[in-house]
């Protein structure tokens, strides 16, 4: 009888550890969602910054797709952040992201080419003059890679989650609780 007590105590302090295992390592996660969030929310700061730089100027295909994608790009990150460990929610912001990269590239594109044949981009009425592309590529390639190391983190921590919660005998808890796999970016 003694023997069976001392089980099922054992069973119960394995039980909870592991559970609080998983709930930190779940924890480690959405931190670590934390911090891409805010390289997320400066490169839309960034493109907010260069929309005001650049005026009223008329419009044209790359810029209204820009701020298409941006708009997109927000969205789908104020959902991730409500659900950032939901597959469908990071695919959602994965193709966001991605969305929003090709938006930019075709801006520094058409850029790069005015600046190579400026009177052919610029209608004659047109005497406001667009600001430099330079520097704004350049903060965005600072973004990018600090963007890249805390999405990095934020795999790992996912990866971690998802090993811990597919591991037997933790396994039987993560579907008990309903501890879901998450999605990494």
């Amino acid at each position: 009888m003694l023997t069976t007590w001392i089980l099922l105590a054992l069973l119960l302090f394995w039980a909870v550890g592991a559970y609080n295992r998983l709930i930190r390592l779940r924890s480690a996660a959405l931190q670590a969602f934390g911090g891409l969030d805010t390289h997320m929310v400066r490169w839309i700061a960034l493109l907010g910054e260069y929309e005001a730089a650049r005026g009223t100027p008329p419009p044209d295909d790359c810029h209204a797709a820009l701020r298409a994608a941006a708009t997109q790009f927000g969205a789908s990150l104020a959902v991730a952040r409500a659900r950032p460990l939901d597959a469908g929610t990071a695919d959602a912001l994965t193709a966001a992201a991605q969305v929003l990269e090709t938006a930019w590239q075709a801006v520094v594109r058409q850029a790069t080419l005015a600046d190579e044949n400026p009177a052919a981009q610029r209608e004659p009425t047109d005497t406001t003059e667009p600001p430099a592309l330079a520097p704004w590529v350049q903060r965005r390639e600072q973004l990018a890679q600090h963007g890249a190391q805390a999405q990095q983190v934020f795999n790992d921590a996912v990866v971690q989650y998802n090993q811990a919660i597919a591991q037997f005998p933790a396994n039987l808890l993560a579907w008990l609780f309903g501890f879901k796999k998450a999605q990494t970016l």
